[in-house]
This record gives structure tokens, sequence and C-alpha cells, in this order.
């Protein structure tokens, strides 16, 4: 059954799967391809709307824990202004769904220009949603280069 939903959703290994979950797992999926598209067209109000006020993140070369939409926000658009043509792309995500949490974890490799030069970078990641008002919505991400 599992290799089955795996082949039925592109890869995406449906963890304790069923009927009523498989929309919101490919929602979660969906959700993080949204905010990479959001990057590569360098749109930020795109990329925070699927961002939770209470935002935290343990980004790959961060010694602190950054907290906060706000903060998120100064952030990323810095991100965004010193990157053009980045393209990410996600391996072997999982998604597992518990009432109104969720969390994907996967793999990830990326590639695109910093102040005009090419850079490339791969990882891990864990992202945790919340559903609030029919929406799901990041609440914290731990990325490891």
């Amino acid at each position: 059954m599992k290799i089955l939903l795996a082949i039925l959703f592109g890869g995406v290994l449906l963890a304790n799967a069923s009927y009523a979950n498989q929309s919101a797992q490919e929602q979660i999926v969906d959700n993080v391809h949204s905010m990479w598209k959001a990057v590569e067209t360098n749109n930020l109000k795109a990329y925070l709307k699927h961002i939770h006020p209470d935002y935290s993140v343990f980004g790959e070369s961060d010694v602190y824990l950054h907290q906060g939409k706000d903060k998120e926000a100064v952030d990323y658009g810095d991100y965004l202004g010193r990157v053009e043509g980045v393209r990410t792309f996600m391996h072997q995500p999982q998604v597992i769904i518990r009432g109104d949490t969720a969390w994907i974890t996967y793999h990830w490799n990326d590639a695109g220009y910093s102040s005009g030069k090419r850079f490339t970078s791969r990882g891990k990641a864990t992202r945790i949603f919340v559903k609030e008002k029919g929406e799901w919505l990041c609440i914290h991400s731990h990325f490891t280069a």
C-alpha cells in the first residue's frame, strides 16, 4: 500500500496515511514548493503567506534560533535582495499529520547566483506546520547543510 501511495503522490511517502489525510499531506508538500517558487520569483509576500506569526528557524549556519514572522521577513527580504535564479529540489519527502500539526522531512539541493557568483547547496530539512483557519502554516524550520 505504501509503495502505491508513494507512486500516486510523486514519491511522497505518506506515513500512516488514511484517505482523509491524503489531501493535507499533499498540501504540505505543495506549500513547501510554493515557498520555493516565491524565492524563484523574488516574491517575499508570497513566501510569507505560508509563515506562521510565531515562526522560528534554525538555518544551516545560524548560531541562534531566529524567532517571529517579522524577523523572517527581514532575513528573507535580505536574502532575496542578494540572490537570483534560485532553483530548489526536494528528495525523499515524508509527511506526517497528527491532528492540526504536521511535519515534513526531506533532503534538498539548490543552485542559483549570489552577488553574481554561482552557488549550490544541499542538505536535510524538517518543517513543522500547524493548521489554523483551514490553512497549513509553517511554524518552525530546521535546516542542516
